[in-house]
């Protein structure tokens, strides 16, 4: 293993070795506090332009499933067709593996598709500079080749145009069922899978498709990586669409975001984001509390919504928005997964509702 440096833009430095891919990389530095899950994570779009810090100590020791492919061209086992973090940082990696459906080890897997991986890494001490500073840009050096230093950019990025789809696809076509149109500013493919198995037609359109031209029941505005700033083609679209105030809309993550710029309101940058398994949340004017799946960087403020809309679910560790509804038409959206994958399903359930008002 090469000795590695993590070099932080605030000039924090942690020694580690390389297990992954061999090449310098740079990008945004985030952790993800969850247990497990790391095949869905490394291949969930949203970590698109960012160095993914785990901070449970051992990592790799289930390894990774197989990369196959269901006939409707969905990865059985992962959220999208390929990685998307930039690179990933543990504390100890263990090469030896033990799962029933593991067919390789998580260092094969970076080397395979170019991913550079570090362990040895104080990931106690990382997400302690992180939280106190908050997420900062942060570049991976060999030690061995110090000269070759990279550069990266995260803010003003538009990374949801480097996941999205480059052309209309369609799942589950035949007469009768109903149509969902879902935006795909980097969709995880358990999304589509929650909405295929409640026996809907789903209508996958690149983000900044002009789509208010086409026939469908329903709108879904899927996840996403980056500053949704960067997509203004997408809440135009949106905005077009809710003229039509019975068309039923459900966004998440990302898609609680666009959905609310498209109502009017402001979005602003978390100081160190949620990116978890176990996120409460309390569904606002309830006692309701669920316990989510989270990856986001950045949040709606609540305080710029306009009068014809008010939170649904609301952050009970920092109090941020978590989703949002309109207060007469059908249109509603959550800043978590209820799709999961990896963590909790108790809030799949927002998939009947969408479907339901179709």
């Amino acid at each position: 293993m090469r000795n590695v440096t993590l070099i932080l833009d605030d000039g924090s430095r942690f020694h580690g070795k390389s297990f992954g891919y061999e090449k310098p990389v740079a990008g945004e530095v985030v952790f993800n506090t969850a247990m497990s899950g790391y095949p869905e994570s490394l291949t969930d779009p949203s970590y698109a332009g960012q160095l993914m810090t785990l901070t449970y100590p051992l990592e790799g020791n289930y390894g990774v499933p197989p990369f196959t492919f269901a006939p409707d061209g969905l990865p059985v086992f992962m959220e999208s067709e390929r990685i998307h973090a930039e690179a990933l940082i543990v504390s100890d990696y263990s090469g030896n593996y033990s799962h029933w459906n593991a067919v390789e080890s998580l260092g094969n897997w970076l080397k395979r598709e170019q991913v550079p991986g570090i362990t040895g890494i104080d990931t106690r001490e990382l997400t302690k500079v992180l939280r106190e500073h908050g997420v900062m840009m942060g570049k991976i050096v060999f030690d061995d080749d110090p000269d070759n230093v990279p550069q990266a950019a995260y803010a003003g990025v538009n990374y949801v145009d480097k996941v999205s789809c480059r052309e209309v696809i369609r799942y589950n076509t035949g007469e009768g069922r109903k149509k969902v149109l879902l935006v795909d500013c980097g969709v995880k493919a358990n999304i589509i899978r929650c909405l295929l198995k409640r026996d809907v037609e789903v209508i996958r359109v690149p983000w900044d498709y002009d789509f208010n031209g086409l026939e469908f029941d329903g709108l879904f505005i899927s996840n996403g990586p980056g500053d949704p700033d960067t997509c203004d083609a997408a809440v135009r679209n949106i905005r077009q669409a809710m003229q039509n105030e019975k068309l039923p809309i459900f966004g998440i993550c990302m898609g609680n975001q666009l959905l609310s710029k498209a109502g009017g309101a402001e979005i602003y940058k978390l100081k160190y984001g949620h990116r978890s398994h176990n996120q409460p949340v309390r569904m606002v004017g309830t006692e309701r509390c669920f316990i989510t799946s989270q990856n986001h960087g950045y949040a709606v403020d609540s305080n710029t919504l306009g009068a014809d809309w008010e939170p649904l679910f609301v952050n009970m560790n920092d109090g941020s928005n978590e989703g949002i509804r309109h207060k007469r038409n059908p249109w509603f959206s959550a800043q978590f997964h209820p799709e999961a994958a990896s963590g909790p399903t108790d809030t799949e359930f927002l998939f009947d509702e969408f479907v339901k008002l179709l």
